[in-house]
């Protein structure tokens, strides 16, 4: 009698896609902990949720990696998910005036570079033309996430580490300022196959 081959598990569920929807399911909890910006059991654990969200951005590109479980799927939503969890927590941030004045053009830079990048990037896979990530890029993402990270603790760290929001503002400028220079590294690459160069 012959054994069935064991089936084969849809790219869709492995190990790093999992971890990308998970992070996608986070973008809604961290938004729903933040309308609640003065009660500090909210803000830790929306600080615990984007932490682990955060971690998972690595965790997942390393994964799909190491177990050869790369896909078309997960290569197209894991900068949805990064995406989508900067610029609701941002949003937020801004809502609850964490993030205020002139700190507010940081994060409109950061939120418009992203929409500037991905239409980018989405005209050139049109072109099947790729651009890969630099270390620049990935420092930025880094110190994004680190400064999001600072201020969802906010008024809440405030009270352990005085401060720490002033250096969450900071942090947000120097990726504001990776932002740009990311963004027209991004733009200069693929800036000769925007332009109809004609016979």
């Amino acid at each position: 009698m012959s054994v069935a081959p064991p089936l084969s598990r849809s790219k869709a569920l492995s190990l790093p896609n999992l971890l990308t929807y998970g992070r996608c399911a986070a973008v809604p909890a961290v938004v729903a902990l933040l309308f609640w910006p003065t009660e500090p059991w909210a803000r830790w654990t929306a600080l615990g949720v984007f932490i682990v969200a955060a971690l998972t951005d690595y965790l997942d590109g390393y994964l799909a990696r190491a177990l050869s479980q790369q896909s078309a799927l997960g290569r197209m939503l894991d900068p949805i998910a990064d995406k989508l969890l900067v610029a609701a927590s941002l949003l937020m941030l801004a809502h609850d005036r964490t993030i205020t004045s002139w700190s507010l053009w940081a994060a409109i830079v950061i939120l418009c570079r992203e929409i500037l990048v991905s239409g980018l990037r989405e005209f050139l896979a049109e072109l099947k033309v790729s651009v890969p990530v630099s270390r620049v890029a990935k420092w930025k993402t880094a110190l994004q996430l680190a400064a999001i990270g600072v201020l969802i603790a906010g008024p809440a760290g405030e009270t352990i580490l005085p401060g720490i929001t002033a250096v969450g503002i900071g942090l947000l400028w120097i990726a504001a300022v990776l932002t740009i220079y990311t963004g027209w590294d991004y733009f200069r690459a693929g800036v000769k196959h925007l332009v109809d160069e004609g016979p």
